[in-house]
């Protein structure tokens, strides 16, 4: 039964240079037609793969919160009507941009069950935040969680990227000792990837963009580590960091490997065994769904192998790693024997420890889960 979905809004104001994610500028976009689209997509999903009650939603984008008050009232009733949840029980996130957030937006998110705010903050180095391509600024920051606060919400996730271009340790110490003075119940932190189709992309193959070298990304993380556990917030993935009980319940959906709805241009959704991708252009996307039909451009009926793999390498995120007894009664195998060869050689490597029924990476294995997340791929 799925427990879980994802919806996809694609529009901005503004695109940031190192982003990847299915995004257009919101200017002259059809964007009440989008909203009409997604209702129906929603409505189908549910039909096809039928759930009694999601525990979880995640607004995602783009930028959700670039829509204005009435468009948020609209897809917010559109979400109530056309899915089924609990207000009292389900997290319902939506993913905003600091400064977006009126107080006509926020009392319509709050009233209409939205309990939990992720903002992409990034840095709190107002140079750094234009040399990237964003259009808040620090103070925006304060003004957004502040009226956030004042509307209601207490679970609160921003986000942080390091090793960006001409950071410097000291840059990053700062922004991450203000990010705690907000006393946030849960935070995020992401080295920089350059993904192709980016700014920063094109940048780099032309030379001209200036990255901090490995050591200095790994001495950021590494503090990045230090300070969450120094402030008594817990590191329950990789990259996410939460007080007790402020877990993101949404994103351990994913590394518990379990399925989850995907709605809007270019989502991807996980259901009945099957991994799917909608159409990424608006056109695209909204054109089946005129005709009655769902807007999957991709589908693929995962093998048992492969969701083995991805019961490892998803589940290795998590700083509890992988339950050797709940994957035994997932697959009826156990890790330890099916990838017998594999944790032999990453303990032998001291990037992963087996203990107490778990396999997990060890704190020499967190800075390098690429290399250890590739050990379990095609073995099988």
């Amino acid at each position: 039964m799925i427990r879980s979905a994802y919806i996809h809004i694609p529009f901005c104001h503004h695109i940031c240079h190192y982003c990847d994610f299915n995004k257009v500028f919101m200017k002259g976009q059809p964007v009440d037609d989008y909203l009409a689209s997604l209702d129906k997509e929603m409505k189908m999903g549910i039909e096809k793969y039928p759930s009694e009650k999601l525990s979880t939603i995640f607004v995602g984008g783009g930028t959700p919160t670039a829509l204005n008050a009435s468009q948020l009232e609209v897809f917010c009733k559109s979400i109530n009507a056309s899915l089924p949840y609990s207000k009292d029980e389900v997290e319902f996130t939506f993913e905003a941009n600091p400064g977006d957030l009126t107080s006509d937006k926020l009392e319509v998110l709050h009233d209409h069950g939205v309990n939990r705010l992720s903002f992409g903050v990034q840095s709190f180095n107002d140079d750094l935040l234009e040399r990237i391509g964003r259009n808040h600024r620090s103070k925006d920051v304060y003004t957004s969680i502040d009226a956030a606060r004042k509307a209601g919400f207490d679970n609160i996730s921003i986000d942080l990227i390091y090793a960006l271009p001409g950071q410097t340790v000291e840059d990053f110490k700062h922004t991450l000792r203000t990010a705690l003075e907000f006393d946030l119940p849960h935070y995020s932190g992401y080295s920089l990837i350059i993904e192709p189709k980016t700014v920063f992309y094109n940048l780099m193959r032309k030379g001209k963009l200036s990255l901090p070298p490995q050591e200095t990304e790994a001495e950021m993380y590494s503090i990045l580590m230090e300070e969450m556990q120094a402030a008594g917030i817990n590191q329950y993935e990789i990259s996410n960091f939460a007080k007790k009980g402020y877990e993101s319940k949404h994103n351990l959906v994913y590394w518990d490997n379990e399925e989850y709805y995907g709605f809007g241009a270019g989502a991807h959704g996980y259901a009945e065994g099957n991994r799917y991708s909608n159409f990424g252009p608006l056109k695209k996307y909204m054109e089946p769904l005129a005709d009655g039909k769902l807007p999957i451009i991709e589908s693929h009926e995962q093998t048992k192998a492969e969701k083995m793999e991805e019961e490892m390498f998803l589940g290795l995120r998590k700083t509890e790693g992988v339950s050797v007894a709940r994957f035994t009664e997932k697959f009826g195998e156990s890790p330890m024997t099916v990838f017998k060869e594999a944790v032999e050689e990453m303990v032998k490597k001291e990037l992963l420890t087996v203990e107490n029924s778990y396999i997990r990476l060890t704190q020499k294995g967190k800075f390098l889960g690429n290399e250890v997340f590739q050990a379990f791929l095609g073995v099988i």
